[in-house]
């Protein structure tokens, strides 16, 4: 079993008016299996939470530690993170023009692992997900996200998901821009995933509704960058009927 530990993280970014307070003092442990979501209102600190883990250079870290089996996350740069299996699916993925999805992968893919995997095999393998997760034939020969829908976008990150095998996900907002149809068959990838390599996964959100397809083993509520409450499933639910206004006026 692996861990990643979060503890007393503190977090800010520079602004034009100094630096500001973001996360303030944030604890969180997520082990192999298990599902966690984070539920909050905008501007809870949730996505910072989210590239503090990968490595963004925008935040910085005033405090605390974050530890995948033991070792220091903040001391390993973004590649470093990725080769000990964390893996960040993005609420805005970027367009790299140039660059073809099947190339990108593939070089992901070989980066992980240190060596390149077998083409035949790996063009199955590429094939029978892009399958899974409902995607043409010809999505493999487009650049990587450049005119993609917010639909094709969100696969193509789980498609990433599935063929890296990360050990922990960090999932932004996967649900954003995605409509019934897609929301289905993208959580059907993520239970895949989980399913088949044991991950752990964090799962960042504002509604329920992918919670419906995805069922997490515990529920953090973020308001104004710290967790102002944690349980199971049950608290989901209950945000589902009462939303965040309580813990905004306690905050």
């Amino acid at each position: 079993m692996s861990t990643l530990e979060i503890r007393d993280l503190q977090v800010s970014i520079d602004t034009d008016t100094g630096k500001k307070p973001i996360l303030k003092g944030v604890d969180l442990t997520i082990n192999s299996g298990e599902i966690h979501a984070v539920m909050g209102p905008n501007g809870s600190g949730k996505s910072t939470l989210a590239y503090t883990i990968a490595g963004h250079p925008r935040y910085n870290v005033d405090g605390g530690t974050i530890t995948f089996d033991g070792e220091d996350v903040l001391a390993m740069s973004v590649d470093e993170r990725a080769r000990v299996g964390l893996f960040l699916a993005m609420q805005y993925p970027v367009e790299i023009p140039g660059v073809t999805v099947s190339n990108f992968l593939r070089t992901a893919k070989t980066a992980l692992d240190g060596e390149a995997p077998a083409i035949r095999g790996w063009t199955t393998t590429v094939r029978e997900s892009m399958k899974n997760l409902r995607m043409d034939g010809d999505f493999a020969a487009r650049n990587v996200n450049e005119g993609f829908s917010g639909g094709e976008k969100k696969r193509h990150e789980i498609l990433q998901l599935e063929l890296l095998k990360p050990k922990f996900a960090v999932l932004d907002e996967t649900d954003s821009g995605l409509d019934v149809d897609a929301l289905k068959i993208v959580s059907e990838g993520v239970n895949r995933a989980h399913e088949t390599t044991g991950l752990g996964i964090l799962l960042i959100t504002h509604y329920t509704r992918i919670l419906r397809y995805i069922k997490p083993d515990f529920v953090h509520v973020f308001v104004d960058g710290k967790v102002a409450e944690e349980g199971g499933p049950e608290l989901a639910e209950r945000l589902e009927d009462e939303g965040y206004d309580r813990y905004l006026v306690e905050a």
